[in-house]
């Protein structure tokens, strides 16, 4: 039986509206009293997840920025890793006058973007987590945990494809470059990923990999689902990830609830 249910969060666990249902958070609290151990594992910021979790009354590890910040079930740092200085000062500047994408950085408890951007408020339903404007040619480059590009809709995703080609080429393996979503292109540090936190996560547990089962929906997931003992995969998930990972089960969809059904069906 799995010990730790690591899931991710948008598309995922929670609801179309990006909030979480009633259910899941019976479930969960369920899980934790049989002792199973719950980690988020996502790309969001840990300020936000950590309310989050507070509205869920449970404790729960929390895999943030992708993998850039580890925290513990009381709420402890374990684990970061950051973003380069002189390569989140270049990082930001990439788009910054590109009419069509919106720059973030996730910098120490803070969410910086370069201009309104209304759209990305909408995924914040269940917390009051929000942004502050910063110049990219003028910002600290320190505790930089990750720098995502945004664009107002999933239609302009071929463009963020050419922006990731770029950087490909530009940064090759000093940073770690993924698709959180159609239109959310993520760049964090070097060989950070879901899956080595989780595994920093298991170790510190005393448990193994194979002890845990991983949800997600995005190439953001990728290594946490094949690392994990058993990785699911969203019935809504990008048609990327299910031609990547094809041997994995797929499950229903988060409009229908469907993690927190299927951990009901496996542990209650």
């Amino acid at each position: 039986m799995f010990r730790v249910v690591a899931s991710d969060l948008d598309g995922t666990l929670l609801t179309p509206e990006h909030s979480l249902s009633p259910y899941t958070k019976q479930v969960l609290q369920a899980l934790r009293q049989k002792d199973i151990h719950f980690v988020f594992a996502t790309g969001r910021h840990h300020i936000d997840v950590a309310q989050m979790r507070e509205n869920m009354e449970i404790d729960a590890f929390m895999i943030t920025s992708n993998g850039a910040r580890v925290h513990d079930s009381a709420g402890n740092l374990v684990f970061s890793q950051s973003i380069k200085p002189h390569l989140a000062s270049e990082l930001a500047k990439e788009c910054i006058d590109d009419p069509l994408v919106y720059t973030h950085v996730y910098r120490g408890d803070n969410w910086l973007i370069n201009k309104e951007d209304t759209y990305s408020l909408s995924f914040f339903r269940d917390t009051d987590f929000t942004y502050q404007f910063f110049n990219p040619l003028d910002f600290a480059t320190d505790d930089i945990a990750k720098i995502y590009y945004t664009t107002s809709g999933d239609e302009f995703h071929p463009h963020l494809v050419k922006i990731k080609e770029r950087l490909d080429a530009k940064y090759g393996d000093k940073v770690s470059i993924t698709f959180s979503s159609l239109n959310c292109l993520e760049v964090m540090a070097e060989n950070v990923s879901k899956g080595s936190a989780l595994k920093k996560v298991v170790e510190k547990l005393g448990l193994e990999l194979k002890d845990s089962i991983a949800f997600g929906d995005g190439m953001n997931d990728v290594e946490m689902l094949s690392l994990a003992g058993k990785g699911c995969i969203m019935e809504n998930a990008s048609a990327d990830l299910k031609q990547r990972l094809p041997n994995l089960e797929v499950i229903g969809s988060n409009v229908d609830d469907a993690v927190p059904h299927y951990l009901s069906h496996l542990f209650l």
